[in-house]
């Protein structure tokens, strides 16, 4: 944990200084028997940086006996970015990945050239009533990693930089932000942060990546003397000086980096070509698990989400 004196910069405020570029309301998804809050893609914005999906999961309680249940399915040109605020979710991949997703933890998948993954509530605690709050991003890769080999990375709460001020609180999710770095490897430059502000409290977002954006979990903000709530994303022009301000208290993540150009997005799939998509298409389509593109994971394999 640090103090830094970034956080604490008097950046003058106003509407000469302070732009929104593009202000998203997400729209309700259902994902595995529940409904999601999708920011990205969006009709105003396909992306933010490498961020080419942002899903915000819950609040959502579960009776007992019930719980999230994702089958298997495939991915391919891009990492997948996990993170909660409450409750878990397992893990299971075509890697032979079995991992339980934690609150506070990171959990980057990198499909590159193609993985299977399933994400389901475990046993235990289906047994009791149970919660479930968190973001779900999709970074695009750059075009010359679109096709390295899948990976599973998991960073404990405690390994992630912490950056505090006076009311305010950053935690480092991914990239570099406010003059630190997480540990978590990425393939492009971006930051992602979670942010808590108490009421009244100043952060700025300065221009020191090309894209930036970010997205009111909870509570209220004013940038350039206006309000916005919770569930809200906002995108800001290239080079502006920004400040936000928590109208109440406040959670929020930042996000953005530097542009990798369009993508396509078909399914669960990202590429820079149609072509790359329509080939993971036909590999998911033909099933060859012994031998094909896609396997899936090896204690999850009796179902899977068949090609649309």
């Amino acid at each position: 944990m640090s103090w830094n004196p970034e956080l604490d910069i008097d950046f003058p405020t106003g509407n000469q200084v302070d732009q929104i570029e593009t202000l998203i309301v997400p729209t309700a998804h259902d994902l595995g028997g529940f409904e999601v809050m999708r920011a990205l893609p969006s009709a105003k914005r396909k992306m933010v940086g490498p961020f080419v999906f942002f899903d915000h999961l819950g609040p959502a309680e579960f009776i007992k006996g019930t719980g999230v249940d994702v089958r298997p399915h495939p991915h391919i040109g891009l990492s997948t970015v996990t993170y909660l605020y409450q409750g878990s979710m397992w893990h299971k991949d075509s890697l032979g990945t079995s991992a339980l997703v934690a609150a506070g933890e990171v959990n980057l998948m990198t499909a590159g050239s193609g993985i299977t993954h399933s994400e389901r509530t475990a046993p235990d605690v289906r047994e009791k009533t149970h919660s479930l709050f968190g973001i779900q991003t999709w970074l695009a890769l750059p075009e010359n990693k679109e096709e390295i080999a899948p990976t599973f990375e998991n960073q404990n709460e405690q390994a992630l930089p912490v950056i505090e001020g006076e009311g305010k609180k950053v935690k480092l999710i991914l990239g570099s932000l406010y003059g630190e770095r997480s540990p978590v490897k990425v393939h492009s430059e971006m930051f992602y942060a979670d942010a808590a502000l108490t009421a009244g409290a100043k952060i700025p977002l300065r221009p020191d990546h090309e894209e930036r954006g970010l997205y009111v979990v909870q509570g209220e903000i004013i940038i350039s003397g206006q309000s916005f709530k919770q569930g809200h994303m906002m995108t800001f022009r290239i080079g502006d000086e920004i400040t936000i301000e928590a109208k109440t208290d406040t959670r929020l993540m930042l996000l953005g980096g530097t542009s990798l150009g369009k993508r396509y997005v078909w399914w669960n799939f990202v590429a820079s070509s149609r072509e790359k998509i329509e080939s993971a298409k036909q590999a998911w389509r033909e099933g060859d698990w012994q031998h094909g593109r896609f396997q899936l994971p090896l204690d999850d394999n009796q179902e899977f989400i068949p090609l649309p």
